[in-house]
Formats: structure tokens, sequence, C-alpha cells
């Protein structure tokens, strides 16, 4: 396997501790385990020779293709045309355990035909551990296993005692070939097992069918618990089964995405690994997954968070990492693998991410605004919690006024990010909230001076009277989208002429066709070379403030038109390329959580300006707030005037 299909020609499937990417011509060239941040044992992906692939595709010189999921599930079909006949790869993993860790993980891959005959060739070649270890393969009636030094893999086939229809089997260089002719209505197929309890043994059909119907039934029921019934359902929809099964389920973490150095740039260097839980992440999580209605993930997420302020709260240079394992330890030391091409050959690839120790002042924000808005909707801060929160905040209030590397993680120096002061403020902000709404013990006046300190620093040195709008960092004529959700998080009203002029600012400058870069690399050099795409995540920021600001018509527009950029399978990656094609990263969940919240917050605009709509309804908008706290010069704690409705909605 020497071509690279594109970043959005593939489809993600999981059992919500680890995942697979396949392409649309049917091969898995991704998948680590035991976990998303493991070693990957297929990563075809960022190396098409020795990268290691399992491959499933017709024998006929002509075919089509056609790739969807089965109606609201994660379950996969990968469907191939020829002349001869229609056969079909089902690929999907049984869910495990959503609390115990485990190494033992199953990949099920299902050949059917239905119409004519097909004949499949299969190559299996594992290289594990990135490609770095070697291994040994045996063979029995009953399938195959590989042994490497620390992981094992093991083949078990799909077959029906006294009527097998596999052909040529035979192991070459280390890898397995098979060749596997069907009839219509024949099911055969291979399950692919990570630390088996046993030898290979042949799987029935009957048995596989099964496994089929445990899975469907699974992803139905855990959909059913969605509350929303909105206009974009269906994209929606997919975006919840996307962030599932991105999250590891024994946490309550959820990665950044399942991959790792899927260039921004094709052929450039602008590539990381996020196969870590982002600290950033946490309040875009939280409301997504709260405006969905699935709460026990919001649960889950939160104890998460907490437990990780709780556990470094205060201490150390920086009291928070920027990200974390997904099980909850810190060491993401970054590496390259220089016997890797990269995908495209865009190097280098890249595993670890040196970001994690960086200085990033806007985490504190997300943190704090996550447990606040947990705490509204019934998921109390914890006394042990709130303990390491005061030495957090305190923290913020002795930090927030230095140089950072800012939400865009840059290596080309730090700043005084304006960004970054915006969600200290609302650490600081959220703090006060919590310690007023539900009477903890805190330093509120020198929280309150600090919080009003950062505001009136905004104000005067964060605008920029040239440009007359907010800029990227202090004193500069940078713009930068990140600004985006100044409204949202009630810093600045969403009608005040500083913030429309910003928006029409943000419009002219980080707008194209509506898609958004999140800032421009060459008026504000980030240390790397390249360029990049649209930012996908900011595209859906730049909906939700021009609803906001009262655009619905072309908040409507941008929204629809974003839809379209869309995988065949309503998947997003990081970016989108000046051809529209998929950049970085595949899927990543900040883009998904973005869609959501976009979607719910649309929603709710269009319907308030529907007529006839009950002016005194209450309309659940996530994260949109009564008006912010009146800043004041210090003294006293701000009287909170206008609290947050309890129950997440505001009213008209």
């Amino acid at each position: 396997m020497n071509e690279y299909p594109l970043i959005e020609h593939h489809g993600l499937i999981g059992d919500l501790q680890t995942a697979a990417l396949v392409s649309t011509e049917g091969t898995i060239d991704w998948f680590c385990s035991p976990r998303f941040d493991s070693p990957s044992i297929f990563g075809a992906l960022l190396d098409g020779e020795n990268g290691g692939h399992c491959t499933i595709a017709p024998r006929a010189p002509k075919y089509a293709t056609r790739q969807l999921y089965y109606p609201d599930t994660c379950v996969l079909l990968t469907r191939f045309m020829t002349e001869q006949g229609v056969g079909s790869v089902v690929d999907f993993m049984p869910p495990v355990s959503p609390r115990n860790p485990t190494r033992n993980h199953r990949l099920v891959r299902m050949l059917r035909c239905t119409r004519g005959e097909i004949t499949f060739d299969i190559e299996i070649a594992p290289r594990f551990d990135y490609a770095l270890k070697p291994h040994e393969v045996t063979s029995c009636m009953g399938g195959w296993q590989f042994v490497s030094q620390d992981t094992d893999l093991t083949v078990h086939v799909v077959d029906t005692l006294g009527d097998e229809c596999a052909g040529e089997r035979r192991i070459r260089a280390g890898d397995v070939c098979i060749v596997v002719g069907l009839r219509a209505g024949m099911t055969r197929g291979l399950v692919l097992e990570t630390f088996a309890d046993g030898p290979p043994h042949i799987v029935s059909p009957e048995e596989c069918e099964r496994l089929l119907e445990d899975a469907i039934a699974f992803w139905h029921n855990w959909l059913a618990h969605s509350r929303y019934t909105g206009r974009w359902r269906e994209m929606v929809n997919r975006s919840a089964m996307t962030l599932k099964l991105m999250t590891y389920a024994p946490s309550g973490a959820m990665v950044a995405a399942p991959t790792t150095s899927l260039p921004e740039q094709v052929g450039g260097e602008r590539n990381w690994d996020y196969r870590y839980a982002w600290v950033r992440d946490a309040s875009l999580s939280l409301h997504a997954l709260l405006g969905l209605g699935f709460a026990e993930e919001a649960v889950a997420f939160t104890e998460w968070l907490g437990d990780r302020v709780q556990e470094h709260g205060g201490s150390g240079e920086h009291p928070l990492k920027v990200m974390y394992r997904v099980d909850g330890s810190a060491d993401l030391t970054e590496r390259t693998l220089g016997h890797w091409e990269g995908y495209r050959s865009s190097a280098p690839v890249r595993v670890g991410n040196g970001a994690a120790d960086q200085l990033q002042l806007d985490i504190y924000g997300s943190a704090l605004e996550c447990l606040h808005f947990a705490d509204q909707r019934g998921l109390p801060t914890t006394c042990r919690i709130w303990r390491g929160l005061i030495d957090t905040v305190d923290w913020v209030c002795d930090n927030w006024d230095r140089p950072e590397a800012g939400i865009w993680e840059t290596r080309g120096g730090d700043k005084d990010f304006t960004y970054g002061r915006l969600m200290s403020w609302i650490a600081l902000d959220r703090a006060i909230r919590l310690a007023a709404q539900i009477g903890r013990p805190a330093e509120v006046q020198r929280w309150s001076r600090e919080r009003d300190a950062i505001y009136w620093q905004i104000l005067q040195r964060g605008w920029s009277p040239g440009r007359a709008a907010f800029t990227q960092y202090l004193g500069s004529d940078v713009l930068d989208s990140a600004l985006l959700r100044m409204p949202a998080v009630g810093f600045i009203p969403s009608q005040d002429p500083q913030w429309l002029s910003t928006l029409d600012a943000i419009k002219k400058d980080l707008v194209s066709d509506g898609l958004v870069y999140r800032y421009d690399p060459s008026a504000s050099p980030d240390g790397l070379l390249g360029f990049e795409g649209t930012f996908s995540m900011c595209t859906f920021w730049y909906v939700e403030a021009l609803a906001r600001a009262g655009h619905l018509r072309e908040a409507r527009l941008v929204f629809e038109k974003m839809l379209t950029y869309a995988n065949h399978l309503g998947l997003y990656s990081e970016e989108i390329g000046l051809t529209g094609e998929q950049l970085g990263n595949f899927p990543q969940a900040l883009t998904h959580l973005a869609l959501v919240t976009a979607a719910l917050s649309l929603d709710a605009h269009l319907d308030a300006a529907t007529p006839g709509f009950p002016p005194t309804s209450p309309v659940p908008v996530p994260y949109l707030y009564a008006q912010p706290m009146t800043a004041g010069t210090g003294g006293p704690p701000v009287t909170l005037t206008t609290p947050y409705p309890s129950d997440g909605t505001v009213r008209r």
C-alpha cells in the first residue's frame, strides 16, 4: 500500500477505549491499541509502505465504492460494485466495558455478497509500535497470531465449517494474504483481536451477526438519550456519536482526535499529536453534552477535570497542564518518528506533544467555566475539588498578566494574547459566582479586583482604535478569530458597538466565502513555516457570533455552507484547504463540539425570531448568559445583579 487516500476519505469506528480509521477503499490504515494514545498497530496513514494495514479489496479490474454508516450507529458499511457482483465490508468494534480499561479489543470485518459473485483479496500487515518492533506470525486452522514484544494480534476467520470459501492462504514476509470468493447471500470475514484469551478459532457467520446486532442496539440505545429535535438532527447526531467514539470511557476524557501528525499543510511541518485530552475542550464539551441530554458523559468528564484541578491545584509552575493522557497522566514528551515519511511526505511525524508544558492562560477559563456550568446544571463542585480550585484561582490572580503561548499553541515566542486575558477574566468571574452562589470560602475581594483589572486592560490595550477592533495581543493590530467568543462568554454584549465593529473587521480580514481563518500567520508569525487552511471550529464560532449579533439569515447560510464541507459520513477534520480538502487530524473533537453548540444556538435564535414565538418561553442557548457583572475599579465584590438562571435558559 503506497498511495495515500484523502484524509476525508475515511470513516471512524471504535469501542470507547480506542478507535480505527477505515478508508473508502476498505483499508484499515490507522489503529492504536490498547488506548487512543498507545502505539500503532496499523499506521499506513502516516507511511504507506512501512506503516502497516489491513486491506480488503475486490479482485476486479474496475469497481466503484460507496461508504456509509448504518443509520444512527457507528457501524461502517463499505460497498464494492463490480460487473460480476456487489459485495460489502461491515466494520465495527464491539463496545467494551465502560469503566474498566482493557487490552482486549476486537475489530470485526464482515464480508458479504449481495448480488452475483465477488472475490476479495485480503492482506493483514501489522507493524507494531509505530513499526519499530518486529513480530512473528503463526498459522493454525482457525486463523493466525501475530506476536510482538509487547503486543499481539489474533486473527479469527469467520467461516462455516464444511463450507469453507477461502481460497489461497499464505504468509508472506510476516504478512497474511487471503483470497475469499463469495456468492450472493454468503457472509464471511475476520475478527482481529488484541490480547485474545486463546488461540485463533473459527467464528461462525451467525455469531458475527449477533455481534453486529448487539453493536447496532448499543448505538440506538445510546442515541435515544439525545434531546435534540432541531433543524439539523442528522448532522448533530453524527457529531454526538463521533464525540462518543473519541471519549475514553474508563476516565471520561475526550481526545482531541484519534490520530497524530495529519498535516495542516500537505508537505509542511504543521503536524501534531492530538491523541490526548485538552483542558481547553472542557467548556465546549460540557455545553454540548448537556445541551444534547447526555448527562452520563458530562458527569464523567466533569469528574475527570475535577480530578486534574484537585491533584495539581496551586502546585508547580503551572497548576494545570494544557493536556493530559486519557488516564490523567501528564507525560507527553514529544519525539519524532524519523523512519516514517508522514502523510503524503508531510514530515515530521510526532508522538507526544511539547505544547503540554506551555503556559496557556485560556485553559483556566475553560476549566472554571466548565465547573461553574456543571454546578448550575446539578453537578455540584465537591469540597475536595473546591480546595484545589481556590489554589488554582489564586494562581491565576498572580499570573494572568504574563506573556503566554496562547490558544493556538504558537511556537514563535510568548505574547500578551487578548484571548488568554479574556479567559483569565472568565476564570475569576466564574470562581466569584461559584463562591457567592454556593457559599464557599474564598478571597472574593482579591479575585474581584484582579478580574476588574483584566476587564479594563482588555478594553484599553486589547482594543485597536486604528482597526476599530479587539486584537490578537495587547497593543497590536492583528486580528484573531478566537475573540469571536467574547459575547458568547458574557464579556461584552453582542450588540455593543465595539463588538459589532470587531465582528466586521474579522469578517473583512479572516473570513473567505464563509470559512474562517484563525489568524494571519504573515501578520503574526507563529514560528512555523508554511500556511494553513481555514479553521472549522472558528467557522462555527462565527455562525454563533452572527446569530447573537442578529444576522440570522447570514448565520444560517454560513452554517449550511459549512455543512457541505463535511465528508461523506458527516465527519470533519481540523481545517479546510483552498480546494475544499480536509486537513489536520481527523476527526477533530473541537470541530464537532463547535458544530453542536452552533446548531443549538442557531436553532434557539431562529425559533425566537419566528412569528408567534411566545416571548416568555425559555430559550435554551448554550452559555448565552444574561448581562455579565459590571466591572468596577476594585474594592468590594460586585453584586450579582443578573445571576444565571438555574435551569440554563434565558427569557426573552
